[in-house]
């Protein structure tokens, strides 16, 4: 390797490179770092990447992510960061599988107790889509269907559903839950106007509390409850999920729900357009839905807000210019154009950026100014529409994609350190919040973006693999001189998208396409690329149950150590959740000292233990993994010793360890601290299988 690719520290700062980063290609001893052989794509050095990027945790990313290089390093550093992210909001909740969560610890609304909101879930699934994994995302979408989307928030999970198949191909796991979609379509029968022909809903229930309807709904004085609002949104979201349900009838052979719900679809499509269309904003606004001394039902609310581009997010909006003028207020300073990001209400706006509610000195999260990066990612995946498949653009151009996505890509970062939070000042780009809630929040997405606009991937439901770059022209400020992203699943295959604006880097100018290792296309610009591709059927998904998952508190399995037993410390341990970010503590902790710990878990009755798996925090100051450990199981009315491993466990990774297969009650870890500093045991996992 050669550069200045700084090395993650193991305690998953993950802090950025300051300079550009290295060759991380394979290529044979002593040729030159572009050198390519015809016909074969680059190739990446991935097990060099993973480690760089993720420390001992490296394993768990070199078989499941895409990997990425281009000549931007802090594009490059944020791409690893969030997929770092999606790593640590992953919950595992035993027999149910996996959900991703959108704040990594407990909040007061989630839903009890697998900690899983509906709101964040589609950004969940357009992220882990593109995992070469699939039980992730598709545990997800089942444990969503299957009892866990309680609607607390508006959502467009069904067009998320759509959007996986689109990568994956997968009709059966596509259809899996059809008719449990549709029932959950009709819930929203509550929310629709059929007078109108719309949906409302409270800003707050969208996720958007503090918004122009709300606010002005109470004069000025509040705006966290109340005032239900036809909003761009909510009718997005549903005229999405209508069109996706269509589709999904369509290839079930169910013509009659097809057709119903196509025709949802566009009725909801020609109300988005004739009413939420604001000519005398030129843009899609609210209108509200309750009267009061201060609003009045069907008036349209008096300022411009981001949301207004979010039906551009579906192709909703027909190719006309007279909506693609609406484009104008996002590169407008004195509109929606923050120095640091997008506005959530434009500047002019009577109550932008007034601060309402409080939590201590702490301010908390409102939508009347603040950038979100919730709504830029929506936004940004709009104007990816609005440059790939729409004849007019407005005023937006590819450099202007481009800029607003290294703006995004720039919130990320706090100093050196990479933690995205939950919203920030559109004039400084410095986090608002500043709750311990917010740190590593998963409630947006930036790979996808990454995937399906900078690389160009656009996903499809037939046998064609479609790659349009949305970069500007070489010459222009914004224009990137070259990519590469490899292991890139597609409808059973691999791909990999080239783009060496010169051919200085890998030998070959122009933009290539690579499917399973082979050349299938080229051109020597940026531009589109279609190339007819049978799909292939996916890899199996490998689903293992953790018996050591503790989700109600005060049930079994239990947990039990040699200090640190207050009862939350315990269940941390258990919970089903793992990172090693340091701004957010979880997992159990024992005291300091030389003294030998132990952590131990009763499952409540005999199971079968073959393996565990044990993830350490390290912070090289208070916290440190052990130096050597034991692993007991007990059985036959004493503990027996099952693993001792000679090598020191992975601090800030995982460290599994098998042995042949006993029917037991309990399970403990006996751990020798490293000079004296504490443990903190992120989680411990348990498994059936074990040695083979």
């Amino acid at each position: 390797m050669r550069g200045n690719l700084r090395t993650i520290l193991a305690t998953a700062a993950f802090l950025a490179t300051a300079a550009s980063p290295p060759a991380l290609f394979a290529r044979s001893a002593g040729s030159p770092a572009s050198a390519v052989s015809p016909g074969a794509a680059p190739s990446l050095d991935i097990a060099a990447i993973a480690k760089a990027r993720f420390g001992n945790d490296a394993a768990w990313y070199e078989q499941r992510i895409p990997f990425f290089e281009s000549a931007e390093p802090k594009i490059d550093a944020v791409y690893y960061y969030r997929w770092g992210l999606f790593r640590a909001h992953q919950r595992d909740l035993g027999a149910q599988g996996y959900i991703t969560t959108e704040f990594a610890d407990d909040v007061g609304w989630q839903r009890e107790p697998f900690a899983s909101l509906n709101d964040a879930s589609g950004f969940h699934i357009a992220e882990g889509r593109w995992l070469n994994d699939r039980r992730f995302t598709d545990d997800y979408i089942n444990f969503m269907y299957e009892g866990g989307n309680d609607r607390h928030f508006t959502d467009y999970m069904a067009d998320s559903v759509w959007g996986r198949y689109l990568v994956d191909g997968d009709r059966q796991a596509l259809l899996a839950h059809l008719g449990t979609m549709r029932h959950v379509y009709r819930l929203w029968d509550e929310k629709f106007d059929f007078s109108k022909g719309l949906y409302f809903v409270e800003p707050l229930l969208d996720a958007t509390e503090y918004t122009v309807s709300s606010i002005d709904a109470s004069g000025g004085k509040d705006g966290f409850r109340g005032d239900d609002s036809f909003r761009p949104s909510i009718n997005s979201y549903m005229f999405a999920n209508a069109r996706a349900l269509a589709k999904m009838a369509e290839l079930a052979g169910d013509a009659a729900m097809a057709q119903e719900y196509a025709g949802r679809a566009e009725a909801l499509r020609a109300h988005v357009l004739q009413d939420l269309w604001n000519p005398r904003l030129g843009h899609f606004t609210d209108r509200y839905q309750v009267s009061n001394e201060f609003v009045k039902y069907w008036e349209p609310i008096r300022n411009r807000e981001l949301v207004g581009y979010l039906p551009w997010m579906f192709d909703l909006v027909p190719d006309e210019g007279r909506y693609a003028s609406a484009w104008s207020h996002l590169l407008a300073p004195d509109a929606l154009a923050g120095k640091a990001g997008m506005r959530t209400a434009e500047k002019g706006y009577e109550y932008y950026m007034r601060q309402y509610r409080y939590l201590g000195d702490a301010r908390e999260c409102q939508w009347n100014g603040p950038i979100w990066p919730y709504q830029t990612t929506q936004v940004l995946a709009a104007m990816g529409n609005l440059l790939d498949h729409y004849d007019d653009h407005g005023p937006v151009t590819r450099s202007d994609y481009m800029r607003l996505l290294r703006q995004y890509t720039q919130l990320h970062y706090q100093g050196d350190r990479l933690d995205l939070e939950e919203d920030y000042d559109p004039e400084t780009g410095k986090p608002i919040v500043g709750l311990d809630r917010s740190h590593h929040y998963f409630h947006s997405g930036y790979n996808d973006l990454i995937l399906t606009g900078l690389v160009g991937i656009r996903p499809r439901p037939d046998d064609v693999l479609e790659v349009n770059p949305l970069l500007p022209g070489t010459g222009d400020a914004q224009a990137l001189a070259w990519f590469h992203i490899e292991r890139v699943p597609y409808h059973g295959h691999a791909v990999s998208v080239t783009w060496d604006a010169d051919g200085k880097r890998y030998g070959r100018k122009g933009l290539t396409v690579s499917v399973d290792g082979a050349e299938v296309a080229r051109r020597d610009d940026l531009g589109r690329v279609e190339v007819p591709l049978a799909r292939k059927a996916n890899a199996s998904i490998v689903r293992e149950t953790n018996l050591a998952v503790q989700l109600v508190r005060g049930n079994f399995p239990k947990a039990a150590a040699s200090s640190g037993t207050g009862a939350e410390n315990l269940h941390d341990a258990i919970d089903g959740r793992a990172w090693f970010y340091p701004e957010l503590p979880n997992g159990w902790d024992s005291a300091a000292g030389k003294t030998d710990q132990w952590y131990a878990v009763d499952f409540g009755k005999p199971v079968t233990l073959g393996s565990t798996e044990l993830a350490f925090f390290a912070d090289g100051a208070k916290f440190a993994a052990p130096r050597k450990l034991v692993v007991e199981v007990w059985a036959g009315g004493r503990w027996q010793q099952v693993a001792a491993p000679t090598a020191p466990p992975l601090a800030n990774g995982v460290t599994r360890l098998a042995w042949t297969s006993v029917k037991a009650e309990r399970l403990r870890v006996t751990m020798t601290p490293a000079g004296g500093k504490a443990i903190r045991l992120a989680e411990i996992k348990a498994f059936a299988g074990g040695k083979i």
